[in-house]
């Protein structure tokens, strides 16, 4: 029995009835890693050594009877976005490399409580910014499927980490489809949960208004699992929604009279053919289910990317001003930088230029300007002047405040639509996962990657990538199913329902 292929429902099983100990199944994991991380690079660290200490005192704790919670001796991978006290948490920024978190994100603190086994550290796109996981200060991670291939982002590594069996379980984060699109690329499912589900304290602040943390898994009912485990409300987060759901315990319970919403919009020029081929596939398995397709309209869909693209940024312009030089993060050599500039003041002084010599910036603002550009890589700092750009006086209004109505209409949009249909079924990426290096150098066909996805976040909706078909060269392609808010069980019973009839959450990529 290889292990590393269970379900994290089936591994629970196991560990519960004494046939594995945690031990045996962390070690299984840790195993996989040695020998195929350094193909795949999904990891910024692994921390073997606290896994295995952790396994240990669960399988002490299980063999004494005591009381264990719902991931007891579950390996879970976690987006290094995420505070873990006495960690580095380093968001992939050099910003950040050395950062270590002074106490536990509330995520974290859930997954303790539920005995899970934290074994490392995945990497992503700095900052969250990106969809290749290109963005990173430290490495590139590829696609298991195929190493030449981007796995997607920003939660690239999470994706990658599953799917190349490395951990049954791993938590990422959603700001634009950064859990949705990976999943897709990877073959595995990813679900972004309703705006306020999962408490965001200890998230490093990417746009506060779209950020939500979400678990990844091959299979929806381990989705359910660790969804269960990490949501619920928190007092350290005054956006946390206090409306919790037993999604394990209504998983299974099929759903009668289930309406299946398409959008037109969603089946316009741009999508690839072979995406589309296996979404409308996985739209008939649907019918074949009993369920009832109705086609819709999102008449402002189209306007998703542009508006997300003018909120985000400022947002992330707003929370990343914190990163000055002064209270935490990459500081550049101030005593260097002071050297430069009385060095540079003597030159035009000498030269007769005393107002230039005057006018020149002192050694501190000279440190603010050098840590941010040091510490900060090229896709943040655009996205830190495009949000900076779209506030500033003149184009507040113009920019800002125009996108801010347009999500709002987004939203009526999907307000009209769920008082039609119970799940709203679409792609979650044009294409298939593309070649690493093949949009680093093209921000707008980069940007618009997301363009199904978006809206989800605009909106604040629960919405999931579930494995649906193959390319014909063999990459996974993922089906979008998004429901009204609060509305995750309803999700996860369609998703469940759907792989219940197919088979491709079993296919598994050969490294």
């Amino acid at each position: 029995m290889l292990l590393t292929s269970l379900s994290a429902v089936d591994q629970c099983r196991l560990l519960d009835s004494g046939e594995i100990s945690a031990v045996e199944l962390t070690q299984a994991y840790l195993d996989r890693i040695s020998a195929q991380e350094g193909n795949v690079g999904a990891f910024l660290r692994v921390t073997a050594d606290r896994a295995l200490d952790a396994a240990k005192c669960v399988d002490q704790r299980r063999a004494s009877g005591q009381p264990l919670g719902k991931l007891a001796g579950i390996p879970v991978a976690v987006k290094d976005i995420l505070a873990q006290k006495g960690e580095r948490t380093t968001c992939a920024s050099k910003m950040l490399a050395e950062f270590s978190a002074p106490y536990d994100a509330t995520v974290i603190a859930k997954l303790k409580a539920a005995d899970a086994v934290l074994i490392g550290c995945t990497n992503m796109d700095e900052f969250a910014m990106g969809g290749s996981t290109e963005n990173s200060a430290f490495k590139v991670t590829a696609n298991p499927w195929d190493l030449k291939r981007s796995p997607g982002g920003s939660s690239g590594g999470a994706a990658a980490a599953v799917a190349a069996d490395f951990a049954p379980l791993s938590i990422g984060t959603d700001t634009g489809g950064s859990i949705r699109q990976p999943a897709s690329f990877c073959g595995v499912v990813g679900m972004k949960p309703t705006y306020g589900r999962v408490s965001r304290f200890g998230l490093v602040a990417f746009a506060s208004s779209l950020d939500q943390i979400g678990p990844l898994a091959h299979t929806v009912e381990d989705i359910a699992l660790l969804h269960e485990a990490i949501s619920g409300h928190d007092p350290h987060d005054s956006t946390s929604l206090d409306h919790t759901t037993q999604f394990t315990e209504s998983v299974r319970k099929p759903l009668d009279g289930l309406r299946i919403g398409y959008a037109k919009e969603h089946f316009a020029e741009g999508l690839d053919s072979e995406v589309e081929r296996a979404v409308r596939d996985a739209l008939g398995t649907y019918e074949s289910l009993g369920a009832r397709l109705v086609e819709v309209s999102l008449p402002h869909s189209k306007y998703g990317v542009a508006t997300y693209y003018v909120i985000a940024p400022s947002e992330a312009s707003s929370n990343l001003a914190r990163y000055d030089g002064v209270h935490y993060g990459y500081r550049a050599d101030v005593a260097k930088l002071t050297e430069e500039l009385n060095a540079e003041r003597a030159e035009l002084e000498e030269a007769g230029k005393r107002r230039e010599a005057e006018n020149l910036d002192t050694p501190l603002v000279r440190m603010y300007r050098k840590s941010r550009s040091e510490g900060f890589g090229a896709e943040v700092k655009r996205r830190i002047m495009l949000g900076t750009y779209a506030l500033s006086a003149g184009y507040y209004d113009a920019y800002y405040l125009k996108a801010l109505k347009v999500r709002r209409m987004i939203r009526q949009d999907y307000d009209r639509v769920f008082e039609q249909v119970d799940v709203l079924a679409g792609p979650v990426a044009p294409t298939p996962a593309f070649e690493l290096g093949s949009l680093v150098d093209d921000p707008l066909a980069m940007y618009l990657v997301d363009m199904y996805t978006v809206s989800a976040n605009l909106t604040g909706v629960p919405a999931m990538s579930v494995p649906c078909g193959q390319s014909n060269s063999g990459l996974p392609i993922g089906l979008h199913l998004q429901a009204k808010p609060l509305a995750e069980e309803t999700l996860l019973r369609a998703g469940h329902m759907y792989q219940t009839a197919t088979d491709w959450h079993t296919k598994r990529p050969t490294l």
